[in-house]
């Protein structure tokens, strides 16, 4: 047996525990190893009952003084005990005949878990619990006892049994030392080995607040060969493409440059730059991967606009990805608007087409007469061919996760290569998670708003002054302004306390009844959204009640009015995308964050945040310190892959060194770089070829 045995060679478990052990990533012995606790309890000494605090978990030993089953509401067990310095009660709602017989008067018991407080004092609720023989000692642990991951069928016990022989077989085969020496030496972490045994079995002494906070050596040391695994399949990602063929874009300059000429606007100098960037990159051999970021506004559209000309000026379609229907439709419009003048008219491709224009649209793409096709995860599926796909462009990067993008770009692959890939996020990046999420893509950065854009001025309103702000959107709209009204929800909902949106439209219609007021959001069927939006565009509607579908995307210089219900509730990423949606004219536009009271800490945080700064980037660090990288770029959806052991706010100090240890390890130690890959990703296909 080795570290690659599968887990059948471990005593106790047979098939079907094995098809269990697959729901928590493990198959073979060593990913017992590197299935990490979750937390720790401490067993190693008995408290005394009379100690005991409510709210602890702990190890307590005593004499069954009496046993009675009552019915209050349901069948309760309820065992007193003493060890002499107080009485604790064991309550069990689920119990056997058999298990009441064992604590008769006089037994003695040893039970693990959370005290509280109940009727009669203190209280265990389904403890877990030993029953001692006549004159046996109550036994405590000799170390911390882990708390693994569970799924359903696979109890901690089993866990703890089995980590216990796949420790057993690593003292005689240790796990191989991936890491360069000099790495470990200079950064002072632990042995592989040494670091595994620890944290499956802390030592009594233990900083168990260190090891709950993820601070201890020996997890940094796990943290720090994980961020490098992942960092080193990006990058190899990145390698290969720089292998890979890709149709070198080498004309359209008289096109774009009278595109650009015929612009209404002058385009910024952050915009300049990136556009040579890209230009540049997509006259090489080799396919662009290449990343664009920019705050709200910053006018990324007009630049992907541009790098679509080139494309179809050589001779190949270009294709844009959007994550929702109402950003590629957006999408669609603003394209459509610029490109029908140099007759180039975009496709449209989404899951909710009918039948007869989605077959259209295949066919216009599949024999080449669409040159630009807009579309959603649509784009990507079965039976969507391409003729000759040169440029492939994502916007809301974050949405989507990398297999999902390398779907889209295979669509595209060719004799003459693979597409060049531009990809697009109004989320700016943290530098530190850029590195860790995106270190397969070069980095551009539109960091200039176009002339004229003023802040946005931030307020935080409690909601019992709503009827404040109705006179404020009234008094905005009667001189000739529009607004939003933005709401979480689309219904009432008795679970949410949030403002519904269809309710805030009924409230605002009859409190507002000499303006047009609409609503908007992600149920309606997307010609009626289109309408709506439309409608506001023109300035029929002056009013806009919208759930959260307008977060990106919507362009009307005329709103320059923000109302933002139950602000407390959302991250700070997603209420600055919203507040985006006005400041696009030269008027003063304003943002207000309603919420209802009280405010908890962090809320209070994230909205003075807003209060203080329209820097996207300063409001994506504090996001990230308040609410993890998960939320910021969407791993609930796809983007970045759940970590293990590392944490991206926690361990970005890490950062800088695993990437000079990764491109060292890339040019003197390749084998090992592939082997610590494989380690911690198992199946890197969907992160990209290893």
């Amino acid at each position: 047996m080795d570290m690659e045995s599968p887990l059948t060679c471990l005593k106790g478990v047979g098939p079907a525990l094995a098809r269990k052990l697959e729901k928590l990533g493990l198959f073979c012995v060593e990913d017992l190893l590197f299935l990490l606790p979750l937390r720790y309890e401490d067993r190693t000494q008995l408290v005394k009952i009379g100690a005991i605090v409510a709210g602890s978990r702990c190890l307590v030993s005593g004499e069954v003084l009496l046993s009675e089953t009552v019915y209050r509401g349901r069948r309760n067990l309820l065992v007193r005990i003493s060890d002499g310095s107080g009485q604790l009660t064991l309550r069990f709602f689920h119990f056997s005949r058999q298990q009441q017989a064992q604590f008769h008067a006089g037994t003695a018991v040893t039970c693990f878990g959370e005290v509280r407080r109940g009727s009669a004092g203190f209280e265990m609720i389904h403890p877990e619990y030993r029953i001692l023989r006549e004159n046996q000692e109550a036994a405590t642990a000799d170390s911390l006892t882990p708390i693994y991951p569970a799924t359903e069928g696979v109890q901690q016990g089993r866990l703890r049994n089995l980590t216990d022989q796949a420790l057993r077989f690593m003292q005689e085969t240790p796990p191989v030392e991936l890491l360069p020496a000099h790495v470990t030496t200079r950064l002072g972490m632990p042995s592989l080995a040494a670091a595994i045994e620890y944290l499956h079995r802390p030592p009594p002494d233990a900083d168990v607040q260190q090891l709950l906070h993820g601070r201890h050596p020996c997890q940094q040391r796990l943290a720090f060969e994980e961020l490098l695994a992942h960092y080193l399949s990006l990058r190899r990602l990145r390698a290969l493409a720089q292998t890979e063929d890709a149709p070198a874009l080498t004309g359209g300059e008289p096109e774009v440059g009278r595109f650009i000429d015929d612009l209404p606007f002058e385009l910024t100098r952050a915009q300049q730059r990136v556009i040579k960037e890209i230009l540049a990159d997509l006259s090489a051999p080799h396919p662009m991967m290449r990343l664009i970021q920019g705050d709200v506004g910053s006018g990324k559209t007009v630049v992907a606009a541009i790098a679509c000309l080139k494309a179809i000026a050589c001779g190949v379609q270009a294709a844009i990805m959007a994550p929702t229907e109402i950003l590629a439709e957006q999408h669609w419009r603003n394209f459509s608007a610029w490109f029908r003048p140099l007759d180039i008219e975009p496709a449209w491709l989404s899951g909710s087409q009918r039948a007869a224009a989605r077959r259209e649209s295949l066919q216009s793409i599949a024999d080449g007469a669409a040159k630009l096709v807009v579309g959603t995860h649509a784009l990507f599926q079965e039976g969507v061919e391409f003729d000759r796909l040169g440029l492939v462009i994502i916007d809301e990067q974050h949405r989507f996760g990398v297999h999902q993008r390398m779907a889209l770009r295979d669509k595209g692959v060719s004799e003459e290569g693979h597409p060049h890939q531009l990809v697009m996020t109004a989320t700016p990046i943290p530098r530190t998670l850029a590195m860790a999420a995106y270190a397969d893509l070069d980095t551009s950065v539109i960091d200039e708003l176009p002339p004229g854009r003023q802040p946005v001025s931030t307020i935080a309103v409690p909601d019992s002054r709503r009827g404040e702000i109705v006179e404020r959107v009234r008094s905005a709209c009667a001189s000739g302004q529009q607004a939003y009204w933005v709401c979480p929800l689309i219904e009432e909902s008795e679970l949410l306390d949030y403002q519904a949106a269809e309710a805030s439209y009924q409230m605002l219609t009859e409190a507002l009844p000499d303006l047009h007021v609409g609503l908007v959001h992600g149920r309606m069927r997307p010609a009626e959204k289109e309408r709506g939006m439309q409608a506001f565009k023109e300035g029929l509607i002056q009013l806009l009640v919208a759930t959260t579908v307008i977060e990106v995307g919507v362009d009307v210089p005329n709103a320059s009015l923000m109302i933002i219900e139950n602000a407390e509730r959302m991250g700070l990423s997603q209420l600055h995308q919203l507040r985006g949606r006005v400041g696009r004219g030269s008027r003063q536009s304003h943002c207000v964050l309603l919420y209802k009271p009280p405010l908890g800490r962090i809320a209070k945080e994230r909205l003075a945040v807003l209060r203080d700064t329209n820097d996207g980037f300063i409001v994506a660090q504090r996001d990230l310190e308040l609410r993890g990288p998960g939320e910021l770029l969407g791993t609930r959806q796809t983007g970045l892959p759940d970590y293990r052991i590392a944490n991206l706010v926690r361990d970005a100090e890490l950062m800088p060194q695993v990437q000079v240890t990764a491109e060292t390890m890339r040019t003197s130690s390749d084998t090992n770089a592939v082997a610590i890959v494989r380690r911690w990703l198992g199946d890197t296909r969907k992160y990209g070829k290893v």
